[in-house]
Parts: structure tokens; sequence; C-alpha cells
């Protein structure tokens, strides 16, 4: 199950490939500026999931002024990432979650997907500037996208 709603949201410290090479990225560079939208996605170089980051990058101008910074986050190495947001021409941030951490704190985590190993499930989490989960869903399958009217709902209240 995933976090609740109201729950404090676990703090993280996740790598990013940048042109500049790998940065740290921490949850809490947002607290009391912005707020977050983490999308839990199973796979780089999937179908689903890239429909999905697309659609996003699409809509990251929605998200801004809504005052939302939006992070994806696979078990992927941040250079697998950077290959399919480059062939993709995805512009969310994306975060490695390479060791899981973060996708068992969330409690998201999915296990044997495909037969392959275990990977992030497909969730979404809205994080205010508190630190405080506002929204959260887990999609019942990994083939299912998450709800983004409800998400930018969370965000607009």
């Amino acid at each position: 199950m995933p976090l609740a709603t109201g729950s404090k949201a676990p703090h993280f410290t996740l790598k990013t490939k940048t042109a500049d090479g790998l940065k740290d990225v921490h949850l809490s560079d947002n607290f009391g500026k912005r707020q977050t939208v983490l999308l839990f996605f199973p796979l780089a170089f999937t179908g689903v999931c890239t429909a999905e980051l697309c659609e996003t990058t699409a809509s990251l101008n929605d998200y801004a002024k809504l005052g939302a910074e939006v992070y994806g986050i696979s078990v992927d190495s941040p250079f697998a990432q950077e290959a399919w947001a480059v062939a993709n021409k995805i512009t969310v941030t994306l975060l490695s979650d390479l060791n899981k951490e973060t996708t068992k704190a969330y409690g998201v985590l999915f296990p044997m997907l495909a037969g392959v190993g275990d990977t992030s499930a497909r969730a979404a989490f809205v994080i205010g500037k508190d630190g405080v989960v506002k929204y959260a869903e887990q999609t019942a399958t990994p083939k299912d996208l998450p709800s983004f009217a409800a998400v930018k709902a969370a965000l607009a209240k």
C-alpha cells in the first residue's frame, strides 16, 4: 500500500544525470518553496512509461503554474534514464532509485514485474511545501496511468 495522505513524506536523496554529470536531488530542497509531484514508474524504455512521461513533459507548464516541481522516479540507472529521456524528448527531472530504498519507503515496490525483478509500481504523490503527503495513488496495474486530473486538483487546493 502506498504511503497514506497526511503522512510526513520520507526524505530522499537520489541521483539525476545532468549535462555536468550526476547531481544529488533532495526532496527537502522544495520544502517551504514549492509543492512536489513524485511519479514512480516501473522502467524506462517501456511503452506505458514512455507515454506517461511524455504526457507529463507536455504538461510541465501546468504544474509550474500550480507551484509544483515534478520528478519521475524509477529503479533504472541515471544513465539509462538519460538515454531514454533524450530519445523521447522527456524533460521531467528523472531520479534513480537503483537501490529501491525510496520506492520501499513510499510503499510502492512492485515485486517481479514481468518476471524480471522488483521495480517501482506506477504511483503518484503530491507533497506539500510542508513535507506532508497531500495525495497518494498507486495504480491497479503497471499498465494504468495515475489520475493526472486528481494530482492537479490536489496541487490546486
